[in-house]
């Protein structure tokens, strides 16, 4: 008997088409970037959200024009490269106005999206927690309420006249309406989760706490990863993690530090991002040290420096204590950068997240760090109280012991979280000198 079902397709023939893009933008002359591929790193981040770019056209400029951000003749050059591809949609590495974005999906005939709507996109689709999502979700209220005209642009289909214009335009101001109540309602909470947030950071005031910063994509999450063993998702991708997180580092005997993890930093990352990811940016800005991340093998990693601080100097971290990690050393390939990169920040450490290397020289330079925080305490107590030998040997380094009958009198250095137990072990006979690095 000959079998008359239809053959089971093929596994390669099951594909689904990810959106095609042509990727666009003016280049302006103070524009930091990989000057031989200016739209690099807004292919990596169509690439992140899930698209194919197809093609790319920018155009050197030295002005934005305001009716196509870039020229009207580059602008038709780009709608015949659409066509041609038969691409879904354009994103535009330029942040574009109402206008512009009107302009050119005229023009075009496609969907026309510009940088911060994808990198909004990036996070909205990245989000997995619920102050995450909700810090996305006020992020685009913030982006969308000024282009809600836009996107009311299908009543332009219909004729002027009676029975149009008017709904047209309480629809507008009802949805209008709605956002800003939806984005009040969403600050509100934020602001709770920001209260809540400054409340644990607080509390951990008595603890030597360090913040991993830099660029998307530099290697935090694995640089966490390998020293603490936290297991936070590692991706090669921009964005791969939005949500803080915070683990034990041992960095030496008896002493340990909270290492937290933040969410990458790029380049024009969009002010209302900015503010929104505040109360996820409150490790940062609470650090007793920064190890600001950076990706020694890429080849802007000093523009992509640059970038970072100015994010650390827009949510007041520009001058806590920083340290600049050269992460990924083994991967260089030009090693003449990195002779240059070590003239210029002479502090900084080399590493590799990966293999292991320099990372015992992280953790001994953090552990030094730390111990400049230490008070110098004396303690009187009686020489047979067992219990306070055992946790100043456990927690601190005894300097000096004096001997008085039954009574001895200790000079040690102690991280200043231990007072409260060493006063109730000694009786409240503690007296605090000064910090150890006023010596």
């Amino acid at each position: 008997m000959i079998d008359t079902r239809p053959a089971e397709p093929l596994r390669s023939e099951l594909s689904v088409r990810l959106e095609h893009v042509v990727l666009s933008g003016a280049v302006l002359p103070d524009m930091q970037h990989d000057h031989d591929e200016p739209l690099s790193e807004l292919e990596q981040l169509a690439e992140t959200a899930g698209a194919r770019v197809v093609g790319k056209l920018d155009q050197k400029t030295r002005t934005i024009e305001p009716a196509y951000c870039i020229g009207r003749g580059k602008a038709e050059m780009l709608a015949a490269m659409v066509d041609e591809l038969d691409a879904d949609s354009v994103i535009f590495d330029n942040d574009l106005t109402p206008a512009q974005i009107r302009n050119l999906e005229r023009l075009i005939g496609r969907k026309v999206l510009d940088r911060s709507e994808l990198i909004l996109d990036i996070f909205a689709s990245h989000a997995r927690t619920h102050q995450a999502r909700l810090q996305v979700e006020l992020a685009q209220l913030e982006y969308t309420m000024p282009r809600l005209q836009r996107m009311w642009s299908h009543l332009g289909n219909i004729e002027g006249g009676i029975g149009t214009r008017g709904p047209g335009e309480r629809q507008l101001e009802t949805d209008r309406r709605l956002a800003r109540r939806r984005a009040v309602q969403l600050r509100k909470e934020i602001s709770q989760i920001i209260d809540r947030k400054a409340r644990e950071v607080r509390s951990r005031s008595d603890e030597f706490t360090v913040s991993l910063v830099g660029y998307t994509n530099a290697g935090k999450s694995t640089l966490m990863n390998a020293l603490t063993g936290a297991g936070v998702l590692v991706e090669d991708k921009l964005f791969a993690t939005l949500d803080t997180c915070t683990r034990v580092w041992p960095i030496g005997a008896h002493r340990k530090a909270l290492l937290s993890d933040t969410v990458g930093f790029i380049r024009h990352l969009p002010h209302h991002l900015v503010a929104s990811f505040h109360a996820t940016l409150e490790e940062a800005t609470q650090a007793d040290l920064l190890l600001h991340v950076v990706d020694a093998s890429h080849p802007e990693c000093e523009s992509q420096i640059k970038a970072v601080e100015a994010v650390l100097s827009e949510i007041g971290c520009s001058g806590k204590p920083c340290v600049v990690v050269f992460n990924k050393i083994d991967a260089v390939i030009e090693h003449s950068c990195v002779t240059r990169l070590r003239m210029d920040y002479p502090a900084s450490i080399e590493v590799s997240a990966r293999s292991g290397q320099g990372l015992d020289e992280l953790t001994a330079m953090v552990a030094q760090s730390a111990a400049d925080r230490d008070v110098l305490v004396h303690v009187e107590t009686h020489c047979g109280n067992g219990r306070l030998f055992a946790y100043l040997a456990e927690h601190g380094r005894v300097t000096a012991r004096e001997y008085a009958g039954d009574a001895v009198r200790l000079s040690a250095a102690i991280p200043p979280r231990h007072l409260g137990q060493l006063r109730k072990l000694a009786g409240g006979k503690v007296d605090v000198e000064r910090m150890m690095n006023d010596e």
